[in-house]
């Protein structure tokens, strides 16, 4: 199992970012959400779904992250340099905490979930979540709460009931126009 932090501190590729972590207890959503803004970078991020190219990372780019209390995923939704959305990301993980320095994290479970704006919906690492499960990585109760919670996920989408596509953007909105996240 591999932890993930918010923060990415050791992402090499870039080299230059700014970071926030925001509490929030509100109605809609409880957890933590990050904001992780990239001024420099050695080279664009890029990946392609179904033959499409798609640029995750470049200068101007926003990654937040909802850290969802209670539950068994994380979602980055990436914004672009004019604050469009280039995709949900959607990491499946056994548990989050918070670092000593107040750092989101999470053991990720290998599986993800990708949303495209178009509503093109992926589900992505089943191979390996197997094979950590045959390295004994991932403990085979651990790889079924996985497969359940990514059903579920899959299933809140299909239906048109997962909120966290008009959430991203409402906090996103709303968080900018607060002054908590610098645009630059």
């Amino acid at each position: 199992m591999k932890r993930k932090f918010s923060d990415r501190a050791n992402w090499r590729r870039i080299l230059r970012r700014s970071y926030t972590c925001l509490t929030m207890d509100g109605d809609e959503f409880k957890g933590l959400v990050t904001f992780y803004r990239i001024h420099e970078l050695r080279e664009p991020l890029w990946k392609e779904y179904n033959g499409r190219k798609l640029c995750l990372a470049d200068r101007g780019y926003l990654w937040m992250q909802h850290f969802p209390r209670g539950e068994h995923f994380v979602v980055t939704t990436m914004f672009d340099d004019k604050n469009r959305v280039v995709q949900w990301y959607i990491d499946i993980c056994k548990t989050q905490g918070l670092t000593d320095q107040q750092v989101p994290w999470f053991d990720d479970l290998y599986l993800d979930v990708v949303v495209l704006p178009s509503g093109e919906v992926f589900l992505l690492d089943e191979d390996e979540l197997e094979e950590a499960v045959m390295q004994g990585a991932v403990t085979n109760k651990d790889a079924a709460l996985a497969r359940k919670t990514a059903g579920r996920l899959l299933s809140t989408i299909r239906n048109g009931r997962f909120r966290y596509f008009t959430l991203s953007l409402k906090h996103r909105k709303t968080l900018a126009q607060s002054g908590e996240l610098s645009e630059s």
